[in-house]
């Protein structure tokens, strides 16, 4: 009896895993559409064997087709921090982008809240850090669910913007190179990682490794790239920032680096609120290349 133990516990495992992989729900969308912007839940893709990422979608009235925006959410390398992430949802920048015509999606990577799986971001130690791989890991995370919305019949083929975050905007710039094609631009709001080193403001892991990384980025970069930072931001401040920026565009990537004005008490923050994404309105319609609703109706 003792010797049979292990073996049907193998087996109650084994069942265990088979229901898991039958429960995992199928991709796209997983409920009815709500309020405000259409809100819907959908299941995305991700580079993890078997599976699917929780990802919200919000869109304009009617059926399209719509351009594509996709934000892309920060990180931290604590892990207990990243269980206890909520779900990303980035209301009101969606809410200015989807009065711009556009359907926003906002997935949530690996290693995050309730997804769970394999952190694929790992930047590694604080001296010795990797930046480039956080980077292109990243940039595979957002490459996925991005062309699967893409061949959604309401969103148009072209045009896709990439809006990225902190960690996530740290990773678009990897997307900027000649396999990115289809995107039209990238706006990233204080893009690194690093930030906040031990838990202190304005220390940054091998900030000199972190400048090498941005011009990695550049020298195969072939979409232009917004760079947008708060003066009051700890994490990668306004010098720091300059200089990120600076070494993309000497590498040959197409950057417009803008100092937006101070957000709250920590401006790395700007773009999760209502107040921060007013102030950062006047440039995001200028890397959209479009004006704002309110400017269209006055003409």
């Amino acid at each position: 009896m003792r010797s049979a133990k292990p073996f049907l516990a193998l087996l109650v495992c084994e069942s265990l895993a088979g229901q898991a992989a039958l429960a995992e729900p199928p991709l796209g969308a997983q409920g009815p559409e709500g309020e405000p912007n259409r809100e819907q839940q959908w299941r995305v893709p991700t580079p993890g064997a078997d599976v699917s990422a929780h990802a919200v979608l919000f869109r304009p009235q009617g059926e399209g087709p719509f351009r594509l925006a996709l934000i892309a959410h920060a990180t931290t390398q604590n892990v207990l921090r990243r269980a206890q992430m909520p779900q990303p949802e980035y209301r009101a920048l969606a809410a200015f982008l989807v009065a711009r015509g556009f359907a926003v999606l906002v997935p949530e990577r690996l290693g995050h809240g309730v997804i769970g799986g394999k952190y694929l971001e790992d930047q590694g130690g604080c001296d010795d850090a990797d930046y480039v791989h956080a980077a292109r890991a990243t940039a595979d995370e957002i490459a996925l669910p991005l062309e699967f919305l893409r061949a959604q019949p309401f969103i148009r083929k072209d045009g896709a913007v990439i809006v990225g975050h902190s960690a996530g905007g740290w990773g678009a710039p990897a997307l900027a190179g000649e396999n990115a094609k289809n995107i039209s631009a990238i706006i990233a709001f204080a893009p690194g990682r690093g930030g906040h080193a031990n838990d202190f403001p304005n220390q940054v892991c091998a900030p000199h490794t972190l400048v090498a990384s941005a011009g990695e980025f550049g020298k195969t970069a072939r979409v232009p790239v917004t760079w947008l930072v708060a003066a009051n931001d700890s994490y990668f401040s306004p010098d720091l920032s300059r200089r990120l920026a600076g070494a993309f565009r000497s590498s040959g990537g197409r950057v417009d680096f803008r100092v937006l004005a101070p957000s709250g008490s920590e401006g790395h923050w700007l773009v999760e609120t209502e107040s921060g994404v007013r102030i950062a309105g006047p440039d995001l319609d200028r890397a959209l290349k479009l004006q704002s609703p309110a400017a269209a109706k006055k003409q």
